[in-house]
């Protein structure tokens, strides 16, 4: 399988590497390995939107541009395969035209289906983190794993596992964990790094305050949820996101089954993350109600013209049955 991402790559010198307008910490590790990876080959490293700032530990993240390049002579779409997450790219006329007419491989390790109109060619296979998928390519292909490489595998695993922690994490990630450090990835230094820029400002922590006043719960108690309106996402999220902030102080709350933080945008725009107990394995299956996907305890969804309060009455309605369903 891993030998169709070779034939990719045969006779193409200009590749352009695509993250989705949420990125993360996987999917960054992932397009930075790549960037190593094929340093035999001129790469840009692609996103719609900024880094954010709280990922910005990640050595070269500075790499990743707003800008696309029309010229390359294939696209590499990394940590999703859900049209929804792409929105913004195919919004732009001139980007979809080109990754309808030029080569796009895809690599993705969710269960969400792909559903990309567009011709491509991919690998998708579940596995904790899209970054240990590139480790497993990269090791198949026997392509060389440099300091760097193993460093953005090593960041993009820890980011997606919540440092290996997770249930999704395997005896094999462990494995892949200690071949990483053969390779010159330093837990301890990379965990410092994570370290100092998830930091807060005094003023930051006020507002995390705020956040945590605002929680409600639905369902008993089994649900919690946040409204982050567009007036918060414009003030603070270029310094902190607010969803890094409160979810998983939500998750960790006695009794809370589910935990979504819901942003509102003014052109109607609504995103929800969702994270999930580990008695409780529905994430993916909430976020898909609402067109999204993801992880059984991590997930997301984009939706338009919907209200926080519809979307809360529809949470209330849907997540008694997936618990059920989950438990049985």
């Amino acid at each position: 399988m891993y030998t169709k991402f070779r034939d990719f790559l045969e006779g193409k010198n200009k590749l352009c590497i695509i993250q989705a307008e949420n990125p993360d910490g996987d999917s960054l590790g992932t397009a930075l390995a790549l960037d190593y990876l094929l340093s035999d080959k001129e790469l840009s490293l692609y996103c719609p939107v900024d880094i954010p700032k709280y990922l910005r530990y990640f050595t070269d993240w500075s790499r990743v541009t707003n800008e696309f390049d029309y010229k390359a002579d294939g696209y590499i779409i990394v940590d999703t395969a859900a049209e929804v997450l792409l929105s913004r790219l195919l919004e732009d006329t001139a980007i979809r035209n080109r990754l309808y007419s030029a080569p796009v491989f895809v690599l993705d390790h969710h269960e969400t289906e792909d559903d990309l109109a567009f011709p491509h060619e991919g690998i998708i296979e579940i596995r904790p983190a899209c970054a240990e998928l590139v480790y497993r390519i990269a090791k198949t292909l026997e392509m060389n794993i440099d300091k760097n490489a193993a460093e953005a595998i090593f960041q993009g695993i820890l980011s997606d596992t919540l440092g290996l922690t997770s249930d999704s994490v395997t005896a094999e990630t462990f494995e892949i964990a200690a071949d990483l450090t053969k390779l010159g990835a330093v837990i301890a230094d990379l965990e410092e790094r994570r370290r100092e820029f998830m930091k807060k400002s005094p003023r930051i922590l006020d507002y995390k305050a705020d956040l945590i006043k605002r929680i409600d719960y639905s369902l008993d108690g089994a649900l919690a949820t946040v409204h982050i309106p567009w007036e918060d996402i414009r003030e603070y999220s270029d310094e902190y996101n607010p969803n890094v902030l409160i979810l998983e102080e939500m998750r960790l709350v006695e009794g809370v089954r589910a935990a979504v933080a819901v942003k509102t945008y003014p052109d109607g725009k609504v995103t929800g993350k969702i994270r999930t107990a580990h008695d409780a394995p529905i994430a993916e299956k909430i976020a898909g109600y609402f067109g999204g996907g993801g992880h059984p305890f991590a997930a997301g969804f984009r939706t338009y013209d919907t209200s926080y309060d519809e979307i809360i009455r529809d949470l209330v309605k849907i997540i008694p049955e997936l618990l059920k369903n989950a438990e049985q």
